[in-house]
């Protein structure tokens, strides 16, 4: 299955989900009736951002939800922090025919003061050389870029799930809030039923006053918590759309439903999977290489250079003016040379604990999402199986009671706050599962786990 992804055919999705369309208090006065049956109307005008549909230059143009899938393809298109590792690895890429590559050979020509010919007290000279490492070093510097580039493209790799990561805790966020908002609603609805009820009630003389009264303390409760909730719609919304690359108010297409049911893999499988797909382990390994050649390299500087010459000189003699020879470098400064093999001696440590540091993190991440993530789908199956039927249970009895008669209105008011408070946690346990899952992908190293 994919981690956070849309829901699979046969997957159990939100079952307790209310209607996206739950409208909001106003309408006329009907009898009340339990939460299960009651059929909203469309979620206020308030409650949507406007969306585009017909934008050819939105990538999400036509799109009746957001896809996760989408988004993520999209983020990882646009966003300059991808643009700016990818570009940094490409550069580093270019270094190997560099480091590879012999110097520039030399070329000298020089003129007598009197003149160009040896006749008239004058000469000339051409002269050229090529330095010749000692063998296997440009090898070794060649090693030592390759792995350079290599470990920038782990990078790239860390990035794009770090990227993938965010988006998928940015929608999680934005389903979040809509779901909250579509709860409200119809909560609001709901509660001007009971309030339209003990008005009536209250007209012949069945219920005090108070009833009425603290119907409209709750409503106006509601819309204070709708206020907090379309603020983090927004933020919600800037999130996402700062991870595009573009303005922060952006309208977005609605989220669609999310899969909750597929159990995860094993702990131990993930653990495993991860030494092998995380990149940031493999940028390591590459900076392990990188560090080994250039210890290698620093060994070698106790060899020569070579300077391969050859020159013709006019100013010498007939069967003497043309000349080959070389010429090397004495290493000799061995001080230089042994400070130089301990600085890239304890590099290479450095580098290796690092490696031995990041296993243990890896190790670490995996079994705490893991653990999250499987604690989270719990909590979300006993709002399914338990407490969400039995807040529903509740508030149908106190509604019957009260429509009858013997029941207090506050007794009422507070089996609504309570599936009101239940239905907002489901909600949050579902969005905070998708959270757990992007963060185990991220520490896997890999999209799309059991697929």
């Amino acid at each position: 299955m994919s981690l956070a992804g849309c829901a699979a055919p046969n997957a159990r999705t939100e079952p307790g989900r209310l209607p996206a369309d739950a409208a909001a208090p106003g309408g006329p006065a009907v009898a009340i009736q339990p939460v299960a049956a009651v059929q909203p109307a469309v979620l206020p005008v308030s409650y949507q951002v406007s969306y585009p549909a017909e934008d050819a230059s939105d990538p999400f143009s036509g799109q009746a939800e957001l896809s996760v899938e989408q988004l993520v393809a999209e983020v990882q298109a646009r966003n300059p922090s991808l643009q700016a590792v990818s570009a940094a690895w490409r550069a580093a890429a270019q270094r190997y025919p560099q480091a590879v590559s012999l110097d520039d050979p030399m070329f000298g020509w020089m003129i007598g003061p009197a003149g160009v010919g040896t006749m008239q007290g004058g000469g000339w000279m051409v002269e050229a050389s090529q330095k010749i490492p000692w063998a296997g070093k440009r090898a070794l510097r060649g090693s030592a870029a390759a792995a350079e580039a290599d470990a920038l493209e782990g990078d790239v790799g860390d990035t794009r799930l770090r990227l993938s990561e965010a988006a998928r805790m940015a929608l999680a966020d934005y389903y979040l809030a809509r779901r909250e908002l579509e709860v409200n609603a119809f909560t609001r609805k709901l509660l001007t039923q009971f309030r339209e009820i003990a008005r009536n009630k209250y007209e012949v003389n069945k219920a005090p006053e108070q009833d009425v009264l603290q119907a409209d303390v709750e409503l106006a409760s509601l819309e204070s918590r709708r206020t907090e909730i379309a603020r983090d719609e927004q933020i919600a919304v800037a999130r996402i759309n700062t991870l595009l690359h573009r303005r922060a108010d952006h309208p977005l297409p609605p989220p669609g439903q999310v899969a909750t049911g597929e159990p995860l893999p094993a702990v131990a499988e993930l653990q495993e999977t991860a030494l092998g797909s995380r990149p940031d382990l493999f940028a390591q390994q590459a900076r392990i290489r990188a560090e080994e050649a250039n210890l290698a390299l620093a060994c070698e500087e106790y060899h020569p250079d070579l300077n391969l010459k050859a020159k013709y000189d006019a100013f010498m003699p007939v069967d003497m003016r043309a000349e080959v020879g070389v010429e090397l470098n004495v290493p000799i400064r061995f001080q230089r040379r042994s400070a130089a093999v301990c600085e890239a001696s304890e590099r290479l440590r450095q580098r290796r604990a690092e490696y031995q540091g990041l296993l243990d993190q890896a190790q670490f991440e995996v079994q705490s999402a893991w653990a999250r993530a499987s604690q989270a789908q719990h909590v979300i199956r006993l709002y399914e199986e338990k407490i969400l039927p039995a807040t529903q249970r509740s508030l149908d009895s106190a509604q019957a009671n009260y429509t009858s008669g013997p029941l207090d209105f506050l007794r009422l008011l507070d089996a609504e706050r309570q599936v009101y408070a239940e239905r907002e946690m489901y909600y949050q346990a579902i969005a905070d599962y998708q959270r757990r899952l992007a963060e185990l992908e991220r520490a896997v190293g890999r999209v799309g786990i059991g697929d």
